[in-house]
Order: structure tokens, then sequence, then C-alpha cells
């Protein structure tokens, strides 16, 4: 019997087609409420679908048969990705088919704001030629600011540099190298927001993005700024912008995408030079094409080979390796994103070392796995296909090294990392099928992962732990298991705890406090 595919969204003709060259049946069932998907999901073996069908946890648990869903485009926030993980389903995405259409579309903002031509159109067409009212600015020789100069921040700077606009970029995970490759200049973000005429964001929504344009950093904005988001909603203060707007501390603003969609009410609505479009990056007939036959493709293939591609949440290898890749997927997993959570800015070069058994498996999806898990904390949206091109897009050098023997462990992977901050080494393996954590900056531990943890670097010195101890107990915060490790008495030491809830950021900052410790982090895996 051949597999089934629903899909729940609008796509191209063209992806029908597909399936039915393939040898996969496909319903084309659009609009449906949740209920009327709840009622027939389990007779499919494939979901796709774009932003309007939410695939959620209700969803996944009637979908007994499912294997795969697959979104056409990037953005994966109406897929309960953790629920499809328990349940084995796939989930991938097209990250790259709509990627010119939404660079143009910034450009486009820029050009509808330096212009004026929304407010213009509508005066004009009223009858009022109200020619004087509307005086513009140019982008020739003007400033702009990218935050994030990943694929799409990219393609943008390359359209703006042909404007012969300056272009300066804040992104911590973008190189020297690749910057010069690109031709934009790297600066930190208070830089860009003094220095920039326009500023375009281009990074996907995560915790440490989300109102990356604050109250705080629009304040120290070039008087008369343009900001354009054609990114995610979240990433800019809509309050603090429209203030902004307000005051004339913002010259214009220009929104595809907002922190509530649809957006039928916001607070930016009736600002003064507000251009706002519902959405509309993708939104053009080469981008849907592009990414309707993508994801028909990459579904089709996972259904009738086993091949994976694009998957946010599932290595790429094959049924025979399988098996033996399984628990060193899940120790690379871990150890990139403890890795990554340990890197603020200026991520330079990753270095993954196989040692012992490993290294005569097919190590390139543990890598891939290992530069997702680093990357992730900053890029949402990346998965262990995309993550070596992203990577190479900023200009991270990563490499891989074999070696047949293993002084202590059977198998051991130590992955080094060096950034603007220095260097990092850690080491894991795995041990009665589990992730450890066996080595980091070269003080030996022995420390499962867990869901919520708590890393802390201290001068070993008599009564620390007590006194950690106290600040946890007042916060209410339960010890699950405790680490340490040391070099030598009296110097640098490491605690590995893991806790029974996340170490909000006044808790790490009570930890920070205390005067023997020199760095503290909360960890989520």
């Amino acid at each position: 019997m051949s597999p089934r595919v629903l899909i729940a969204d609008k796509l191209s003709p063209a992806a029908v087609a597909i399936f039915q060259q393939r040898g996969v049946q496909a319903d084309v069932k659009t609009g449906l409420t949740k209920d009327q998907l709840l009622e027939i999901i389990d007779q499919y073996d494939g979901l796709a679908v774009r932003s309007a069908t939410k695939a959620d946890k209700d969803v996944i648990a009637r979908a007994k048969n499912l294997k795969v869903i697959g979104r056409a485009g990037i953005g994966v926030d109406n897929v309960d990705i953790p629920a499809a993980t328990a349940a084995g389903i796939v989930v991938m995405n097209t990250p790259f088919g709509n990627s010119i259409t939404t660079a143009e579309h910034a450009i486009a903002m820029m050009f509808a704001l330096a212009r004026q031509m929304p407010a213009a159109d509508t005066s004009t067409q009223a009858g009022k030629w109200e020619k004087n009212r509307f005086m513009g600015v140019e982008l020739f020789n003007k400033t702009l600011g990218l935050i994030g100069a990943g694929n799409i921040g990219s393609i943008v700077a390359d359209r703006a540099i042909g404007l012969k606009m300056k272009v300066v970029a804040y992104d911590p995970f973008l190189s020297a190298e690749r910057a010069v490759e690109i031709g934009v200049e790297k600066v930190e973000l208070d830089e860009l927001l003094a220095r920039a005429d326009f500023i375009s964001l281009h990074t996907p929504l995560t915790d440490k993005t989300r109102n990356i344009l604050s109250a705080e950093a629009l304040a120290k904005t070039k008087k008369g700024v343009f900001i354009i988001n054609c990114a995610r909603g979240g990433l800019v203060d809509e309050a603090a912008l429209r203030a902004g707007l307000d005051s004339g501390q913002i010259g214009g603003a220009g929104f595809d995408v907002f922190v509530e969609e649809p957006a039928k009410e916001n607070v930016l609505f009736g600002a003064e030079n507000f251009v706002a479009t519902p959405h509309l990056g993708a939104s053009t007939n080469e981008a849907q094409e592009n990414v309707a036959l993508q994801v028909a493709d990459q579904m089709a293939d996972y259904l009738l080979t086993g091949a994976v591609s694009n998957a946010l949440n599932s290595p790429s290898v094959t049924a025979d390796e399988a098996p033996k890749l399984k628990p060193f997927v899940a120790l690379v997993e871990k150890l990139g994103a403890f890795a990554g959570q340990m890197i603020d800015k200026g991520l330079k070069s990753i270095e993954i070392a196989y040692e012992g058994e490993v290294a005569a498996l097919n190590v390139k999806p543990l890598t891939a796995s290992t530069l997702a898990g680093i990357l992730r904390p900053m890029i949402a949206e990346v998965n262990m296909v995309s993550a070596p091109a992203v990577a190479r897009e900023r200009g991270v050098t990563v490499s891989e090294s074999r070696q047949e023997t293993s002084a202590v462990y059977d198998s051991l992977i130590r992955v080094t990392v060096v950034s603007d901050e220095g260097q990092r080494t850690l080491s894991g393996t795995v041990i009665g099928g589990s992730p450890r954590l066996v080595d980091l900056n070269g003080i030996e531990l022995d420390a499962a992962f867990s869901a919520h943890m708590l890393y802390v670097e201290n001068r070993d010195k008599p009564g620390f732990i007590g006194a950690l101890g106290s600040v946890l107990g007042e916060a209410g915060v339960n010890i699950a298991t405790f680490n340490l490790g040391r070099k030598a008495a009296g110097g640098d030491a490491l605690l590995i705890l893991s806790i029974d809830q996340t170490a909000t950021a006044d808790i790490v900052a009570k930890v920070g406090a205390l005067p023997q410790v020199k760095e503290v982090r909360s960890l989520q895996f």
C-alpha cells in the first residue's frame, strides 16, 4: 500500500504532481478546523503544511501512523517539535527556498520608508497632490545596519552594497573573514545602533534575541533611523518602537512580522511613517514554488527510502548505520548544546576529535549534530543538515580528527570551540547507553546530562559549597546531582549541578555574586 500524505495548507500544484509521480498518495484538504484535522490525521503517513495548520501535541497524539511532517518554509512555530520527536515523527523544513524573496522584501521596505511611498500613494489617489509634503531620503551612501548576517542577511547586504550603501553587521557568529567576504564591517550592537541610518533584522527569535531592539537599545540609535523587520515578531519591543516613532527618535519603521499574528490590532498601527505588510516575506510565486517542490521531494524520499533531509529532530543516517550511531548522536547533541551555551560572541572555530571505536563509524552525521547543538542557542531553526552550511556562511572553521584508540574509554568524543572569549574543550563518552561529560577544560568529571543544569567555575576555597547550597536552598532550587572537579587544591574548580528546575537570571546573579565564583551559567537540555 502506497504512503498517504495530507496537504493541509495551500501548496503549488506541482507539489501534488511530485507526490503522485513518486507513488505517494496526496490528499489536498486545506482550511481544516482543528477538530476536522483530529478526525482524519490518523489516516496519513505524512503531513505537509505551511504556517496556517497547527501540528500541536493534540494533533500529534492522534496521528498514530504519522511518520513525517514537512513544512514548506523555514519557520516551524506551528509544529510541536518535542511532541513529534517523542512520537518518532521526523520534522523537516525547507530552509533556503525563500531566502531571496525575503531579502528582496526587506529592500522593498527600505525604499518604501525612504520615499514614503504608501502615504504618498494614498494622498495622490485621493487627489491631493502633496508634492512638498513627501520629502524623502536617498539610500545612496547611507549606512545599513544588519542584525544577523546569515543566509538572508548576506543577500540583503549584497543588494544594499549594489545600491552603494555602507553595511555594518552585528552577528555573534560572523567571523572577520566572512565579513570581508560578504563586504560588511563587523561591529558590536551598540556601535551599529549609533551608526546606522537603516537597521534591518535578519535573526531568528530566541531567548537571546527577543527584544534585541528594546527601549534601551532604541534610545541608542541615531535620531531619525529607519527600522525594518522582515524576520520574526518579538525581535523589537513594539510599544517602545511606537514611542520612538511618536517622539521622532525613529524616523520610520517597516514591519512584515508581529508579536501576535494575524495582527488585526497592534500598537504600531496608525503611527506616522509606519509601513505594515501581512507576513509577505516569502510570498512570491517563485518562493512558494521552490519550497513546495522541495518539501514534496523530501517527504517522498523519506517515506519511500528512509532518506532524511533538512530534519530538525533527526540525524541523516542510513538504516544500517542508525543502531551504531544512535547513542553517539545523543552524546554529541548534548556536548554541542553545552558548548553552544558557553559562547556569547565571536565563534571562530570548532574542532571535533573522535577517539576509539567511534572513530571507525561514519562521523559526518555526528559532526553535523554537534554543529547544530553549538549553533542552536543563537540560531534556533538550525538543524543537523543546515548546520554545516550555516557555519560556513559565518566563516566558522570546522575540523575533524580521528584516532583509533582512546587512553581510558572505548570511545571518546572531544569538542573544542574557539571564540573571541577564548577556548573551551569538553569531552564525553557513552556509559551504559547514556551520554556522560567526562572532561571540561582539562578537569576530569563524570556528569550525566539533565534537562536543567548549573555550571559554576570557582576558586577552590573552604566554605564555598555550603554558601552555594544556601543560595540555591533559599531560592527553592533542589539539587539532583552534584559533580565536582579540580586541577589542584586551592586552584580553579568546576561544579556541574543537575537541578529540578531552570535557574532563573536572579538565581544566576546571586550565585555569581559569591566571592569565590568566577563564572556561572544556567544550561538547558
